[in-house]
């Protein structure tokens, strides 16, 4: 029989994987013909897929954190190669929202033996999104805690610093721009989703957040005090658990396959978890 060829990009500094990223190769030595690209400061994993689609792996395995996937995922957009993903980051959202198990050897087994599935992809100012953009309190929560918390505790590592956001909330002013209509509204978040999983609450207006549907879904929360903001996550959590729509005077939603917002003052954009500078925001599925 056949070996089948892959190609593993990893990124040794994601999350709080430690050993796990030591032993990848090997373990994954036993199921491919591996060959192996370390992303550094040097070599984005971007470059590492390009290099390893041109050499012609059918299969390109993203070890990492969401940014890694992204990266992965964005060199392999419009091709037959296929996207493997072994989450070993901070959030984990994309392997989450997938249905990837968390620990490696089960995310091993579905790279060995699952089937592959087509979903969809954005771009977000320029870059490729497969998750999400966030303007607001999702992108100042992320953004502003330490890497070191992030290594040491993994996603609890953002409750301490969405805790101290949510002490001086700043709503901001927002104008959103889609094909048929113009918003101008005041928010504390604006989250624009291709998927989400449910804990992503400020993506959860919408009953379902789905990456095969052609749209993007956007989500935006206003919210003036601890107690509403607290309030209306709680809500979020549960109706995205229960797969119900948003009941709440301050959040809002609906989908589009083009967006652009703006605010004032300018805001820090998340893409994949990853910070890329300040508000406008452009978005395209």
């Amino acid at each position: 029989m056949t070996e089948r060829r892959a190609a593993l990009i990893f990124n040794p500094a994601a999350g709080h994987a430690g050993d796990a990223v030591e032993s990848l190769p090997s373990r994954l030595q036993r199921e491919f013909a591996l060959s192996v690209y370390e992303t550094s400061a040097d070599r984005s994993a971007a470059a590492c897929a390009e290099a390893a689609r041109r050499e012609g792996a059918p299969l390109v395995i993203a070890a990492g954190g969401d940014g890694t996937i992204s990266s992965v995922a964005s060199a392999l957009l419009g091709t037959d190669t296929c996207l493997g993903i072994l989450p070993l980051g901070t959030a984990n959202s994309i392997a989450l929202t997938l249905g990837i198990p968390a620990d490696l050897e089960g995310a091993i087994e579905v790279l060995v033996r699952g089937e592959p599935t087509r979903i969809d992809a954005a771009r977000a100012n320029g870059r490729t999104m497969i998750l999400l953009s966030a303007v607001g309190l999702h992108a100042d929560t992320v953004g502003e805690t330490p890497q070191d918390a992030k290594q040491r505790w993994g996603v609890l590592a953002y409750i301490g610093t969405g805790l101290k956001k949510l002490m001086s909330l700043e709503p901001f002013g927002v104008e959103i721009v889609t094909d048929d209509q113009r918003i101008h509204c005041r928010a504390v978040a604006v989250t624009v989703a291709n998927m989400a999983p449910a804990r992503t609450v400020l993506a959860q207006g919408p009953p379902v957040v789905s990456p095969e549907d052609g749209r993007l879904d956007v989500t935006i929360v206003s919210a003036t005090t601890l107690v509403e903001a607290v309030a209306t996550g709680l809500h979020l959590l549960r109706t995205a658990i229960d797969g119900e729509p948003a009941e709440r005077d301050n959040v809002g939603f609906f989908a589009a396959r083009r967006v652009l917002i703006s605010t004032d003052p300018p805001q820090r954009v998340l893409i994949d978890g990853e910070e890329v500078g300040t508000t406008p925001l452009a978005v395209e599925c």
